[in-house]
């Protein structure tokens, strides 16, 4: 009789704490989970990177269809002058056009690589803005660790904070910081080196 008094007792003290864990809206455990993924796209701030990426990305594009068509027109201008001018002066026109085709696409390429290298760090500079809401929940839920549900093998929904996370994230950050915040040294070397 006793020992049912006790196994009553530890089940009441349980489940009281998961009430007040619930209660808090934090689950309490050790390991928590999350889906970075969802945050990247589900939050405001999130989306609002991922906006200005795209935006970027279309700018780009409309820059590189301008350019080519503006190269092709001059490369029929040119192709027309031909006729007209000396050999030794068309050679020039031609050296001239190709240096500039040269230098164009050396821009394009650099641009290209740069808005690359914004796509890659998005996720880092997301997560430096939104790493102290995501170690509040850590501590309230009395965790040591913070685990992407992608290393995850098996996992019970409970320990999954991603709801609560970006609610938390759209409560307390909304569309974010107008600037990204700077690099320190070692998320700057996560990116890829500008190609030479």
């Amino acid at each position: 009789m006793r020992t049912w008094l006790i196994l009553l007792l530890l089940t009441g003290i349980i489940t009281g704490t998961h009430a007040r864990a619930q209660a808090l809206g934090v689950v309490q455990s050790d390991i928590l989970v999350i889906d970075i993924d969802r945050l990247l796209n589900e939050t405001v701030y999130g989306k609002r990177l991922q906006s200005e990426l795209d935006a970027a990305r279309e700018r780009l594009i409309a820059r590189n269809d301008r350019i080519a068509a503006e190269l092709e027109a001059e490369e029929g201008a040119l192709t027309a002058q031909r006729a007209l001018t000396t050999p030794e002066a068309f050679r020039d026109l031609a050296d001239n056009f190709d240096a500039k085709v040269t230098e164009l696409r050396r821009e394009s390429e650099r641009l290209s690589r740069e808005l690359e290298r914004r796509r890659d760090l998005g996720p880092i500079q997301f997560m430096r803005v939104a790493q102290p809401v995501l170690a509040e929940l850590v501590q309230e839920a009395d965790a040591v660790v913070l685990m992407d549900v992608r290393s995850v093998i098996l996992r019970a929904d409970v320990a999954d904070v991603t709801d609560l996370a970006i609610a938390r994230i759209d409560a307390r950050i909304g569309a974010g910081p107008t600037g990204l915040p700077p690099l320190t040294e070692s998320e700057d070397n996560l990116a890829p080196a500008p190609a030479e």
